[in-house]
């Protein structure tokens, strides 16, 4: 693959024009066809039949019929583990299997190695991406106990935000003084995104279950190790200071019912200052799946209970959660398959995470409707992401082709994770991603990578 330029000449990408598709965009679903040239959506119409006669030869005919088409997923929190862990993943394999999945955007955590907590390694990081990500790509700027100077400098128009690690984390990132805290809400230049898990309950936990347990403790616990109280006390602390500092916070995976009472049920845009983002494991699983799955579906913070589960999705569908993403965090099945301690948190989703949906879409427990807006729309308007995330005229063309109606199981010899493994092995979905579009660049046709185009850096319009 080759790099990416800001004088790259989209006019010479190919020209299509999906005819007959259902597209699902805005809340409505219905008959259309759009028209992609030179790397944008040229042209929409709910008129199967009208306004193309003139798109001239040069164009690639694609039957949409009995397809659906939305805009490309745009995922606010993954792990691509690049650079220094890159024995788990890397940009490459995991934007190629984010395409597949119909993930055209991502936005990339800092706790890789180097911890991204100087402007310098932040902007090494989107030059590695400009020659490697098939997807487009932001990375977060990283916050430490002793980073805030550089946290300032921060563009808001080039970057998608920073992230404050309230809790245990990779390296020198956990963010846990006073007085930094209050620093990074009162000055940051733009969106806070932040785990919270408050580390001294954490910690007190895990003291009675090593007294009880050794070093043995069953994986089940995981969840009462990092306990609700943990996830309560620290989202709650995070509010409390963006209450006071009127900071742009973004709460991330939450995983219990108790603080989804913390959030409005506002509608997601930009005026919006405090929002909040579920992942599709606490979405999907529950502590009944610890038994089947283990450490494979342990995650930070665990997966709770089915009344857990069952609130995080009402709250999606009532508002107070305003965004579905995977937090994407793959780890070697060896690595996984260790004791509780050495076991590391987090797994595989970013291939999986739109099916999933879809599928429980099909179970009637959210509509595709809503799942294009929690996906797509609601990452673009609250973060603010240039002409991304809508079928709109004049928007890059990051589109997505799905059969509704296709069944098939997830095997590891359709996992495009660099892990090979996925906890949603022998799952059957119903739809299948067919075609993914990257800024006009058809990425990923049937099955098959075009590699010959990297994706873009996400821009953002901000206040």
């Amino acid at each position: 693959m080759h790099a990416a330029s800001c004088d790259y000449d989209f006019s010479m990408e190919k020209k299509y024009l999906i005819t007959g598709a259902t597209l699902i965009n805005e809340g409505r679903s219905f008959k259309g066809s759009v028209l992609i040239a030179g790397g944008m959506i040229s042209r929409v119409t709910d008129d199967e039949d009208a306004a193309f006669s003139e798109v001239g030869t040069d164009v690639q005919l694609i039957d949409g019929s009995g397809k659906w088409l939305i805009p490309g997923v745009i995922d606010d929190q993954v792990h691509f583990r690049d650079p220094g862990l890159t024995h788990k993943a890397d940009l490459y394999t995991e934007s190629r299997a984010a395409v597949a999945g119909g993930v055209t955007s991502f936005m990339e955590m800092p706790n890789t190695v180097p911890n991204t907590l100087t402007q310098e390694l932040l902007e090494q990081k989107y030059r590695m991406a400009s020659e490697k990500s098939l997807a487009n790509y932001s990375f977060y700027m990283g916050a430490s106990n002793d980073n805030l100077a550089e946290i300032v400098k921060t563009d808001p128009r080039t970057v998608c935000g920073i992230k404050v690690f309230m809790g245990a984390s990779t390296g020198n990132m956990l963010v846990d003084k006073t007085e930094t805290l209050e620093g990074i809400f009162r000055d940051a230049p733009t969106l806070v995104a932040v785990h919270c898990e408050d580390e001294a309950t954490i910690r007190k936990n895990t003291a009675l279950m090593r007294e009880k347990y050794g070093e043995e403790i069953p994986v089940d616990l995981h969840p009462l190790i990092r306990s609700r109280e943990a996830c309560y006390k620290s989202s709650s602390l995070a509010v409390e200071l963006a209450l006071r500092y009127n900071t742009r916070l973004h709460i991330l995976h939450l995983s219990t019912a108790d603080e989804v009472q913390l959030l409005s049920d506002a509608p997601a845009d930009a005026s919006k200052r405090i929002t909040a983002e579920v992942c599709v494991h606490h979405l999907w699983f529950s502590d009944q799946d610890y038994d089947r799955l283990g450490a494979r579906i342990k995650w930070n913070p665990a997966i709770k209970t089915t009344a857990d589960r069952d609130a995080l999705m009402q709250a999606l569908l009532d508002g107070r959660i305003d965004v579905v993403a995977t937090d994407h965090a793959p780890h070697t099945i060896e690595e996984k398959t260790n004791t509780y301690f050495s076991c590391p948190s987090g797994g595989p989703l970013v291939q999986h995470s739109l099916v999933a949906m879809l599928e429980m879409s099909r179970h009637g427990k959210i509509s595709p409707e809503m799942v294009v807006e929690k996906m797509c729309h609601a990452p673009a308007r609250i973060f603010g992401v240039d002409r991304r995330g809508f079928i709109r005229e004049g928007y890059h063309a990051d589109l997505v082709l799905i059969d509704p109606d296709d069944p098939w199981e997830v095997k590891t010899d359709n996992i495009h994770y660099k892990c090979g493994w996925s906890p949603l092995e022998g799952a059957i979905f119903h739809s299948r991603i067919t075609h993914t579009f990257v800024g006009g660049h058809l990425a990923w046709d049937n099955g098959s990578f075009d590699n010959s185009r990297p994706g873009s850096r996400l821009l953002f319009n901000r206040s």
